[in-house]
Order: C-alpha cells, then sequence, then structure tokens
C-alpha cells in the first residue's frame, strides 16, 4: 500500500469510523501481513490519548488448531477472546488472510462446535454494540489471497480497494458525511414502513419491517461500507430467494444457494456446490434457519464481486440477507452462532415494494 493512502486510512478509521477518545481500551486485531496498517493504527491510537490492544495472528494457526486440537481444546475459550467483546471500548478488526482456502478441509462440525462454545461472547458482543459501550469496525488490507480471489494482480486490487473507500478524494471524510447523508435519507424513508416485497430472477420473497429500525452503514461498522440494514420479524419471512453470487466462508465456496421460508424459518435449502456444508451450518442451532439481517447495498463505486464479503454485500443495487444472529439495534432478536451474509443481485428484472410503493427498480431507488 502507498503510505500516503495507508496514513489517510489510518486517520479515517480511528477519527471517523471508531471516534477514538482519550482512556478508551482499543483492540487490533489482524495478521501479520496487515502489519503497516497496524503500526500506522496503533500510532493514532497513542496520539488520541487510548490504550491500544494488538491482537495479531499469524497465517496458519487457525488451520492447525482446526486441524489437531481435540473436543475439549475446540470449545476452550482463551483468555485473550474476551477483551474485545466484554472490556474493549473500541475495536478495529483488519482482514488480512494470506490463504482465503485454508480452512476449506476442515470437518464442518468441527468448526460448528467452536462457534456454539462461543456463542455467549457473540450475544455480548452484539449486546453492547447495540447499547452504545462498544464501537466497531471491520476492514481490509489488501493480500495476494484476496487479489487472487478478486481475479486481479495485487496493484489492481489495491485501487479498487482505495476507490470503494473513497481514499482518493480530497477529502475523504466529507465524503462518507455525504454518503450518510443520502443513506439517512432512505432510512428515513423506511422508517414507518410495513410490508417488503421483493421480486427478481429465482426469487420472490416477503417479509415484514414494522417496528424495526433501518441502520445508516456509513463507514463506521466496516471500511468501506455502504449500506442500509434492518432486522425483518423473524417470523415474517416467506417465499423464495435465489443468490446471485457464491456464499464464501471458512474457506469454502458454497454456490447457487436457493433458500425456502415458511413463516421466518429456512424449510429447505439447495446449492449447486458445498451443499453439505449449507445444509450442516443451517442446524448450528435454532435460529441459525432465521434471518437476523436483511440489507440494501448502496456503494457504486463497487460494481464488480470479488468473493470478500466485505465489499460484495456493499455493491450498489444489490440485496443481502444474514442467516442467524441480529444486531440487536434494530430491534431483531434472533440469536445464534452464527451471521452468514448471502447477496443477491437486483440490478437487472427485478422490483423492491415497500407498503405497495416502488422503493428499488433493476437496483435503482426510486424514492
Amino acid at each position: 500500500m502507498a503510505d500516503s493512502r495507508l496514513e489517510t486510512l489510518s486517520r479515517i478509521l480511528v477519527e471517523y469510523s471508531l471516534d477514538v477518545q482519550p482512556h478508551q481500551l482499543v483492540t487490533i486485531g489482524g495478521s501479520t501481513l496487515a502489519a503497516p496498517l497496524i503500526r500506522a493504527v496503533y500510532r493514532r491510537v497513542i496520539e488520541r490519548g487510548a490504550y491500544p490492544v494488538p491482537q495479531i495472528s499469524l497465517p496458519g494457526l487457525s488451520e492447525i488448531f482446526y486441524g489437531k486440537a481435540n473436543d475439549d481444546q475446540l470449545r476452550f475459550i482463551r483468555p485473550d477472546e474476551h477483551i474485545m467483546p466484554e472490556q474493549a471500548d473500541a475495536a478495529l478488526s483488519i482482514l488480512s488472510d494470506a490463504n482465503t482456502k485454508a480452512l476449506s478441509g476442515v470437518d464442518p462440525a468441527r468448526q460448528q462446535l467452536a462457534r456454539q462454545a462461543r456463542a455467549d461472547l457473540t450475544k455480548r458482543y452484539l449486546e453492547r454494540s447495540a447499547a452504545g459501550e462498544l464501537k466497531w469496525c471491520v476492514t481490509l488490507f489488501p493480500t495476494n489471497a484476496f487479489a487472487q480471489d478478486a481475479e486481479m494482480s495485487l496493484s489492481d486490487y489495491e485501487e479498487f480497494v482505495y476507490s470503494a473507500g473513497l481514499l482518493d478524494a480530497a477529502d475523504p471524510v466529507a465524503e462518507w458525511q455525504a454518503v450518510s447523508r443520502e443513506q439517512q435519507r432512505l432510512v428515513d424513508w423506511l422508517s414507518d414502513k410495513q410490508h417488503v416485497h421483493v421480486t427478481a430472477p429465482g426469487t420472490d420473497l416477503r417479509l415484514e419491517i414494522s417496528g424495526r429500525k433501518f441502520i445508516n452503514a456509513d463507514g463506521r461498522y466496516n471500511f468501506p461500507d455502504g449500506e442500509i440494514f434492518t432486522g425483518p420479524l423473524e417470523n415474517s419471512v416467506n417465499g423464495h430467494v435465489r443468490f446471485t453470487f457464491p456464499c464464501s466462508v471458512a474457506g469454502r465456496e458454497v454456490e447457487d444457494v436457493q433458500l425456502w421460508f415458511e413463516n421466518g424459518k429456512v424449510v429447505k435449502a439447495t446449492a449447486e456446490k458445498n451443499e453439505e456444508y449449507l445444509l450442516r451450518t443451517l442446524d448450528t442451532d435454532e435460529g441459525a434457519r432465521y434471518l437476523g439481517e436483511f440489507a440494501f447495498g448502496t456503494n457504486r463505486g463497487i460494481s464488480k464481486f470479488s468473493s470478500n464479503i466485505l465489499f460484495d454485500e456493499k455493491i450498489g443495487g444489490t440485496m443481502h440477507l444474514a442467516l442467524g444472529a441480529s444486531y440487536p439495534e434494530t430491534g431483531g432478536v434472533n440469536e445464534s452462532a452464527i451471521h452468514w451474509d448471502m447477496i443477491c443481485d437486483l440490478r437487472q428484472q427485478s422490483e423492491v415494494r415497500v407498503d405497495d410503493q416502488l422503493f428499488m427498480k433493476d437496483g435503482v431507488f426510486q424514492v
């Protein structure tokens, strides 16, 4: 990464996204590959008078853990795992994988066991976030692994990341504030609505949002950002949806996922690739078959699928649904050890109607 952009990114993350204040406890998570960004963020956290807590991982350790650990070791929660969800005031997670397929050979049941053991930590993390006790942000440091997944050179992928984050603008923070205002307009319009009906090739889905809150994701939850999201009424989802893009998780690509809902619950699921993994994940716990999130991507600077959910769920003109845990700040109450985002492209032959009013057509907002 170019030094100027690295410094710009660290400034935005610390001063805008997390708004770090003196005496706050700030965790900084990422692999050794992200060392340049970790150093820049660490320096800025120190300059803000806060207390940085680096939580740095070594590529390959997760592969050893899931490949060799016994069941007791899979369930064991290290003392440092409590810091971010239970004690931190702000938390930055830097995606920085050396090999995004490193866990593709791991038995899904082993990953499921580890997730279930950490369900209480996940719940506490979401509760503190909803209460405003914990600010969090997820960002990405470009690596060769991410560039290969996106079918780009590393330099081209860096340009893709910079562009999505508006880092080339004269005043990136002002640009994100403008994004925030436009998204807030949409959030305000949706604030008193009840019914949503989405139609697209392979998709005819109805759900309820009455009493739920849409969140304006404007660079403070993720960076880059660009979405508005809520938690639908848990038992309101009916119909079927076909996800346009592959769903990558834990080193596996699950392709051509189709889900059928009855009264909120997934009653049938198919996939062209890795269907068994999909079905086993749906059986993680009771909440895994219900939606925890319903969202629209708004970032027009992201138009290309890159096999990374941080960017793909933000593609302008798309919808994404997440199976599993709700974000409590939306009013959602679904609990699960998973939160699995899946993306549906709405840029062609689609309509989204809200209370019978045309809200989006072919990926373009109409209100």
